[in-house]
């Protein structure tokens, strides 16, 4: 009975985010058209870097600012996403019963190995069974990467996470290159790793 509200549950999230991300691509579409059109500076207006860096908005779309927050890793360690500026990042939201999310463990792993990558893994740690569960999960798994523990879904909830896993991948200025719902394969990270900055 639990694996069939778990697959239903699972089914009906991932219905839900092609929906979500089909209307965040439209919405997008337009918005930028809008955008362009307003913010085309004029010939005589001089643009310094200072201010192309200052233009994103902070926000979950790509090309905006990844929203900052701070969280403990397994070891107790706190981390900030801002503490990792000047180098790429996948953000990565999971938790140990999805089994998506423990498919593309193995390649998230040699992704970190292979790449100068900092993948920060955010646990949903609120809905798993028990808090052991994550430190058994990353050690069966091999896993070196970064654990975050996400206790009360502060950051899950900032970045509106629906389905898991949902990943981000933010390039050396923090800024939101790439979102991706569902499991990736090692190929897909690297192919979108290689066009950040």
């Amino acid at each position: 009975m639990k694996k069939t509200i778990l697959i239903v549950v699972i089914v009906g999230m991932f219905a839900w985010a092609v929906y979500d991300f089909t209307m965040d691509n439209r919405k997008s579409a337009s918005e930028n058209e809008t955008t362009e059109q307003e913010e085309k500076p004029s010939a005589d207006q001089a643009v310094t870097k200072d201010q192309e860096t200052e233009k994103p908005k902070v926000g979950l779309e790509k090309g905006d600012i990844a929203p900052d927050f701070e969280l403990k890793t397994l070891d107790g360690e706190s981390v900030k996403l801002s503490d990792f500026r000047g180098k790429r990042v996948m953000l990565n939201f999971w938790a140990t019963w999805c089994p998506p999310c423990r498919a593309e463990m193995p390649d998230m792993q040699k992704f970190h190995e292979n790449k100068d990558v900092v993948i920060l893994a955010v646990n949903l740690t609120d809905t798993e069974s028990s808090r052991q569960d994550v430190p058994d999960f990353t050690k069966d798994f091999g896993l070196t990467f970064r654990i975050l523990m996400d206790e009360d879904l502060s950051v899950s909830t900032t970045y509106q996470i629906q389905p898991i896993p949902t990943s981000f991948l933010i390039d050396s200025k923090g800024i939101i290159h790439n979102k991706a719902f569902g499991a990736l394969n090692y190929e897909l990270m690297v192919q979108e790793f290689e066009k950040m900055k």
